[in-house]
């Protein structure tokens, strides 16, 4: 076996080149940092924002103002993608990524030092939502130039297995995030309202320095150098990458409904489900522990969604997580609803990790494929950026409102169920760049 391991090791670097490498694990340490923030966030907006920036006497109405601030960070996500995805088109993917990783390290550290509202009144919910907009601003323009760079950089017909690293990076994520607010709430309760959730969330400037020095040494591709020698040559002939999305409006807009059902998969089954789960009495540790469980088995997922996208085709992959999470979601919350925690984590893998991580693990290397060198950062922002605001920015608000008007999920769910009905529907409507639809079977 450690024969059989050592071969497959070997075999991994024998066809993956120290650049590509590099490239991968500076674009994957972003979107580690991207899902670190907006996770750790949502974690602390269930569990502990509620009581330390909306004291409430009602416990539904300081929640739905907690996911009111989650929601809040989204809206300058989409400008964030405009500014970012212009850079990235223009001066480089590497320059945007510098950019946007140093902002969302001050932006998350910024939030943990904020005192209560007890402490200094209307000023801390304010600060929050202020730092909030920041942290969304940045990270609007990651996930266009970490997947762009990441997946010009693959070799031909492994797109899709490069893609998807950047989602491993969101598994580990969800194992630190989880991981730090399991640690720091196991000692008292009133150590972790007080101080012990803001440790995770300085924590973010030591990820910070992380990030700079991986990404101080990625490449461009050979795309955009080919590229950039061309706009040397012929500086008249530069082009707004904005307006050559636009060129071609049917993939903007797609792109933007494609994303929606993966957007809302992860806030409804780990943010609005912990929510939903401490309301039923279950400890949110237990929430946190199976966080951590789904983000390590996530690691290891999203490859595998990856390479199987690049065998049978991003559309088939996309639109069976599509299906998948609206078959998958009622069974999830119906284990949540038991308070036994083996079956809540069971209920959180089958909700998100089967369904969530397949979309997740495909969606940025289709989008990359959908828009050509020239406006591809800016594309893949405004699909994946839009798509998070009006999807995933607002879902547990939605799901907390809907829930407490019905008194019940089955809202929750045909929501769900329809959001995912839109995405097939996108999903099978898009269109590719000519060299990708003649590479083969990668979008069949």
């Amino acid at each position: 076996m450690a024969v059989t391991h050592q071969a497959q090791q070997a075999s991994w670097r024998s066809t993956i080149s120290a650049k590509q490498r590099r490239t991968i694990a500076g674009g994957a340490v972003g979107t580690l940092m991207e899902y670190f923030d907006y996770y750790l966030y949502g974690l602390a907006s269930a569990t502990v924002f509620p009581t330390v920036f909306f004291p409430n006497d009602n416990a539904v109405v300081g929640t739905l103002s907690s996911f009111a601030s989650f929601a809040f960070g989204f809206l300058l996500r989409p400008v964030g993608g405009l500014i970012f995805g212009h850079i990235g088109d223009r001066l480089g993917r590497k320059t945007a990524l510098m950019i946007t990783v140093i902002g969302m390290g001050l932006s998350t550290a910024a939030i943990g030092l904020i005192p209560s509202t007890n402490a200094i009144g209307i000023a801390a919910p304010i600060l929050l939502l202020v730092f909030r907009m920041c942290q969304g601003l940045f990270v609007g323009g990651e996930m266009g130039g970490a997947a762009t760079l990441v997946v010009e950089h693959a070799p031909a017909g492994r797109r899709g297995l490069f893609g998807a690293l950047l989602i491993s990076g969101a598994g580990i994520a969800n194992v630190a995030s989880a991981g730090l607010m399991t640690l720091v709430g196991a000692g008292s309760h009133s150590f972790f309202i007080a101080w012990g959730w803001r440790i995770p969330f300085v924590f973010a400037l030591v990820l910070a320095v992380v990030a700079i020095v991986l990404r101080s040494k990625l490449e461009e591709s050979d795309e955009f150098k080919e590229l950039a020698a061309a706009r040397a040559n012929k500086p008249q002939e530069r082009k707004s990458p904005l307006k050559e999305v636009f060129r071609h409006p049917k993939n903007a807009i797609l792109g933007i409904l494609i994303g929606l059902p993966q957007s809302i998969a992860g806030y409804i089954i780990l943010t609005f489900g912990l929510a939903y789960m401490v309301s039923k009495g279950t400890h949110a540790q237990v929430g946190f522990i199976g966080t951590m469980i789904v983000g390590v088995l996530q690691i290891f997922a999203a490859p595998l969604w990856g390479a199987l996208s690049d065998k049978i085709g991003r559309r088939k992959t996309y639109i069976g997580g599509c299906i998948g999470f609206a078959l998958l979601i009622y069974p999830a919350f119906v284990l949540y609803g038991t308070e036994v925690a083996i079956l809540i984590w069971l209920g959180m893998i089958i909700g998100f990790v089967i369904p969530g991580v397949a979309m997740q693990g495909t969606l940025q290397t289709m989008l990359v494929e959908m828009f050509d060198v020239e406006a591809r950062t800016t594309g893949v922002n405004i699909g994946y950026q839009i798509s998070n605001t009006i999807g995933g920015g607002f879902a547990p608000l939605i799901a907390t409102a809907l829930a407490a008007a019905f008194g019940s999920v089955w809202p929750v769910i045909v929501y769900a169920a329809v959001i995912c009905v839109i995405g097939i529907v996108a999903t099978a409507y898009a269109s590719f760049r000519p060299d990708v639809e003649n590479a083969g079977r990668l979008h069949a």
